[in-house]
């Protein structure tokens, strides 16, 4: 069952597309429950990981519907990617903040991120993107060392927690720069191949 008849273009105001939409608007609410906890680990910074944890399989779940039930729209392309951005960068912004996580990290996160989305925009109209394991790999990554790094584990369980957010927010960081230097290549190399047809396929880092 689908939620569109064949052959007819999918409206923007869609339910996966509300999803997203939601998402970015509500990503502000995280980040000031974040902040305003001020790391003292009390109940704002539990919602606070609660609520990236939930926006996170909202991504997936709006993802699964707009493909499940024929809702694909290039406003979606266009949202999802930068509903993510806002979300991953925030917390990463916030937990920099509040001194949890060094600034470099943020900044090598957010360069890749931003650069490759930027890119992707630019090219959009030019370039067919396909989906690249890497990509998707890292966004798991990602998503994983931050949950970690927002959930006040470390004063629950004990110290050796901040030893498991260490290796998964490094991780999280070399597939991150791995993944940028596989985009880069990947479209550099098909580009090559196009002869200059002005269309061709590169490999998207989605989201």
């Amino acid at each position: 069952m689908t939620g569109q008849p064949a052959g007819a273009k999918p409206s923007n105001w869609n339910a996966p597309n509300v999803i997203t939409g939601v998402r970015i608007v509500a990503t502000p609410f995280f980040i000031w429950m974040l902040l305003a906890d001020g790391g003292s680990m009390g109940p704002l910074r539990w919602a606070a990981a609660v609520f990236f944890v939930l926006a996170i399989a909202t991504d997936a779940w709006d993802g699964y519907l707009a493909r499940s039930r024929g809702l694909v729209t290039d406003l979606g392309k266009l949202l999802d990617p930068i509903a993510d951005k806002f979300l991953t960068g925030g917390a990463l912004v916030g937990l920099s903040i509040l001194a949890e996580l060094p600034w470099w990290v943020t900044i090598v996160v957010l360069v890749r991120e931003i650069g490759v989305t930027v890119h992707r925009l630019f090219e959009a109209r030019s370039v067919v993107l396909a989906a690249a394991w890497m990509g998707k790999l890292k966004t798991v990554a990602q998503s994983v060392a931050i949950a970690l790094a927002l959930f006040p584990f470390p004063a629950l369980l004990g110290d050796w927690m901040n030893w498991v957010n260490g290796v998964a927010m490094t991780i999280a960081v070399i597939l991150t720069i791995a993944s940028g230097i596989d985009y880069v290549i990947t479209y550099a190399r098909l580009g090559r191949a196009a002869g200059g047809d002005g269309h061709t396929s590169a490999a998207e880092d989605r989201p």
